[in-house]
Parts: structure tokens; sequence; C-alpha cells
């Protein structure tokens, strides 16, 4: 563990490593401390800078990276709503921003990708714990049964409200932990180490089952089941891995659905959400949204309507199509490729597809595992949520994306540093 705070390198990149860790350690929690860290990094990082390398920020690699931020940028010029759309891009301004820090700065974000990677995914477990604990001393308050936990007084947005964090940016977060330490497991030979890990994997792995986001299960369970023997597990072991894998899958699935609160959420929700029919319920179905969000597509397929213009352009709409409820909520499309679609058009779309295409290509070519999972979980998350239209989000997207491009994925570091 003291390998993980004490690093052995000079004083400016000390100072680098404990902004970066500050970061990832305040990344599921209020986004103010986020902000004041990655304020402090840039004028360290600008202070600090080499001129030599101020030519590497001019490079295809962070143009790729940056493409979602010049793409909002550029449909500033034809929105009709540039206040909005202001608010936009300085929310995006972190696109921008963390290829070019990770370019002029000159801590090696190689060497130090899994102590980092580390440090995060102890944070993600120690936040699932202390949201088990604060459900469980509700329970004990107000002399509730243990099997409230498994209520609906405890699952998805009701399960992160203590934190204040949307329940499925938070499910991002946890995933990339629940499986950055399954790749530690996996090269561990130190067994106080592998218990330690089982332990926190399945924390957070029920962690992301009381947060009750659909498409981050969805991730886990073709992680679990067809990435993970992919990059991990020999030709010729793979089908035992399979077969044990899918039924332990068939069996977390099979326990989840047995509780009414678990099948509600996961299977009368996606059937709700997919429904064109409206029966009395406290939201319109996405999908009714969606259909909302593609007539105004049809208009204007090319460039769309300009930053800024989502939630304007579409409470117009649902008031047309009589969606009241998603008109009061003022809700987004809750689908990042018709965000894409309404914002900046099919060219933004093919764009940030390019993006995505991009960073899976990297993860296959390197065989990094953790990249792909999060490549598949943006992919995944993005057709049901609008997820560069909030700061979680944003971040989220920005700041591992340029982690997993800039770190070298060839280098598997499996060292003990938990207990060292």
């Amino acid at each position: 563990m003291k390998a993980l705070f004490l690093i052995d390198d000079n004083l400016t990149n000390r100072i680098s490593y404990y902004h970066l860790m500050l970061i990832l350690v305040t990344l599921p929690f209020d986004q103010f401390f986020s902000h004041v860290i990655l304020i402090s990094f840039a004028l360290h990082t600008l202070f600090t800078v080499d001129r030599q390398k101020i030519r590497a920020v001019f490079t295809t690699r962070n143009y790729i990276l940056q493409a979602v931020f010049f793409l909002t940028l550029i449909s500033l010029t034809y929105t009709a709503y540039p206040a909005i759309a202001g608010v936009d891009i300085t929310r995006q301004l972190v696109i921008l921003l963390f290829p070019v820090l990770f370019s002029l700065t000159s801590f090696n974000i190689v060497k130090y990708r899994h102590h980092l990677l580390l440090i995060f995914s102890m944070i993600c477990v120690a936040t699932i714990a202390g949201l088990y604990i604060h459900a469980f001393y509700i329970i004990r308050y107000f002399k509730l049964p243990i099997s409230a936990l498994f209520s609906n007084l405890f699952i998805n947005h009701k399960f992160s409200n203590p934190i204040n964090m949307h329940a499925t940016f938070l499910s991002l977060q946890v995933a990339v932990a629940f499986f950055y330490l399954s790749l530690l497991l996996c090269s561990e030979r130190s067994l106080k180490s592998r218990i330690f890990l089982i332990a926190a994997c399945i924390l957070l792995l029920t962690g992301i089952v009381q947060l009750g986001s659909k498409a981050v299960l969805v991730v886990i369970l073709i992680g679990i089941n067809i990435v993970i023997p992919y990059f991990l597990i020999p030709a010729t072991k793979r089908f035992k891995y399979v077969l044990i894998s899918s039924a332990l899958s068939i069996l977390l699935v099979a326990s989840a659905l047995s509780i009414n609160s678990f099948k509600t959420r996961f299977v009368t929700g996606l059937e709700t959400d997919l429904s064109n029919q409206i029966v009395n319920e406290s939201v319109e179905p996405r999908i009714v949204r969606w259909q909302a969000a593609m007539h105004l597509v049809q208009k204007r397929p090319i460039a769309g309507y300009g930053a800024g213009s989502e939630l304007k352009i579409l409470g117009d709409e649902y008031f047309k199509e009589k969606l009241y409820i998603s008109y009061l909520n003022n809700l987004n499309a809750h689908n990042q490729y018709i965000t894409f679609l309404l914002t900046t058009g099919i060219i933004g779309l093919l764009v940030y597809l390019s993006t995505l295409y991009f960073g899976i290509k990297t993860a296959v070519k390197h065989r990094d595992m953790l990249f792909f999972i999060f490549i598949l979980l943006i992919a995944t998350v993005s057709l049901s949520e609008s997820l560069l239209n909030a700061e979680k989000g944003v971040y989220f997207y920005s700041l591992f994306f340029s982690i997993f491009v800039f770190s070298n994925p060839e280098k598997v570091i499996s060292r003990n540093y938990l207990f060292t």
C-alpha cells in the first residue's frame, strides 16, 4: 500500500501524480472538488512544461480524443440558442483539456497507470461499502426489515442519493473498478490478496445490481462471459471458463429477478421503456420520446440544430405530441446518439462513432481489456443516457479515455501493491 502513495520520482512528477490521484478519488463525489483539482493540475503542468512538448499537443490522437468538443464548438456557429450552447461548451471543456495536459506533462502515465486505477478502484469499493452502511443505518433507525434493502427504497437513484450521484454514472465508475480488480485477480498469487480482491469484486458487483442500471449490467454480463475469455483466457480453456461463467451469470440474474423490486426495475422497466403505450406512468417511455426526437431529426438531418438546442426543441415537440410529463420535467433525449443527431446531425453522429471505433481498434490492437470494457460501457450507456450532457458523464468519458490512450496497454503490471 505504501508504494501507492510514496512513489519514487522527482518532485514535479510526484505533484502531478497526486493531482491525478485526487481527481480520481473525488470523481464519485461533488463535481466542485474535481474542478478545483483539475485547475490546480493544469496550472502545475503549465508552470513546469517543457517547451519541446508543445508539439505533442497537435497530434491526430489528440484531435480524435477532442473531436466531440470541436464538434460542439463548430455547431455554436449556427445554433439559435448561443447562451445555452455556451454552457455545453463549458461543460465539455475537459474533453479538450485532458489530452492537452497529458501531452504537456512530464509525468509518466504509462508507468503509473496501474497505481492510479488501483486507487480509483479502492475508492469505488469504499463508496459502495459506505452506501450499504448508510442503507443499513436507515433500516435500523426506522426499524425496517433487512429485506427492505432490496425494495424500491434502496434501489437505483435512492441507493446513490447520499452522495448526490446519478445511479448510472456511478455504475459506470464501479464497473471500471470491478473489471480492473478482476484483472488483478487473474494475475495475483498471494492468497491474502486474492481473498481481498474476491470480496471487493463481489461488493462492487452487488453494488452495480443495487444501482439498477440496465445498460451497465448488460456490459457486466458481456464482459464476464465474452470479453474476459477473449482477452485473458487461453483458447484451450475458454470453453470451460464460459461454461462456468455462464452458469454463474444465470444464477446471478435469476437471483436478482426473484426479488420483485429488481424484476420491476430490470424487466418491467425495460418493457415500459420500449413500449409505445403510455399507461399512467410517472414519465413517458423512452421510445416515445425517441420517436418525438426523430421527428425533429428528419427536418434537419445533416448538421442538426446546433449546440444548446436539444432541450428547447424537444420541449416544443413533447408538448406537440402531448408528452406532458416529459415537457414539464424538461427531459433530454436520454440517448447520446439521438442527442448528436439533434444537435450536430449525421455529421456529429459519425464523428462520435468514429471516436468510439478508434477506442475499440486501439484496445483490440494492444490487447487492453480494460480499455475495451470502457468503450463498451460508453457505447452501451449512450443508448439510454445522454452521457455527455452531464458533468459526471463528461468527466468519466474524457478522463478515462485519455488515461487509456496515453498509457501503454501492452505492458500489464501485476505487482502486489495491496499489502506491500
